[in-house]
């Protein structure tokens, strides 16, 4: 289960990348930057921090031939996709719930503190989209008042919180990555919104 999410969460984000670089109207290789550090920025950064050298997808070609896998397929199918409005958004929310997991895991395989494998799986998250945000000259989503890192820090306590349920490590990966799922797409369906000290 941990590889099939692992798999489905670069994918999800390369696709991302791939839209959010059509979108900005950048030739072919801009898009597969874009998606690259998309999808690999997040496990990047988390791996660098934690003195995992190489880092991961260096050693394990899967991870690339996935992003241009992605690529192509949001090139070939890029036309329909961008009538689609919320295909960037879906992609991107279906990554972030998967890669929190992941960076939580890679915090607890080298002993980390519960509070630190959180802050983890946030940055693995997050921090890929950061990247394709600035490149792209948007401000990060994480920066802006829509709730974004806040669903990965709940996702991690939920986590924590079911792991002491001893459930199978399956479902617990399973329950906690749609549980952010949801969460994101009912806090944007709704507005919920962190308060702001800024007057409209």
């Amino acid at each position: 289960m941990f590889q099939f999410l692992d798999i489905i969460g670069t994918l999800a984000f390369a696709i991302s990348g791939a839209l959010t670089g059509w979108h900005k109207k950048l030739d072919p290789f801009g898009v597969f930057i874009i998606a690259f550090v998309t999808a690999l920025g997040g496990g990047t950064l988390r791996d660098v921090l934690i003195g995992k050298a190489p880092v991961g997808w260096m050693l394990d070609l899967t991870y690339v031939y996935i992003i241009i896998f992605g690529f192509i397929t949001t090139f070939v199918f890029k036309a329909r996709l961008e009538k689609l409005r919320i295909s960037l958004f879906l992609f991107d929310t279906i990554g972030l719930g998967i890669f929190t997991i992941i960076g939580i895991e890679k915090g607890i395989d080298v002993g980390l503190h519960p509070i630190i494998c959180i802050a983890l799986g946030t940055m693995t998250a997050s921090f890929g989209g950061v990247i394709r945000d600035i490149l792209c000259n948007e401000i990060p989503v994480i920066f802006r008042k829509e709730i974004y890192a806040t669903i990965s820090i709940s996702g991690g306590f939920l986590f924590f919180t079911l792991n002491e349920f001893s459930l199978n490590t399956d479902v617990l990966y399973l329950v906690t990555s749609l549980f952010m799922i949801a969460f994101r797409l009912l806090a944007v369906k709704n507005k919920w919104y962190l308060p702001s000290p800024y007057k409209d």
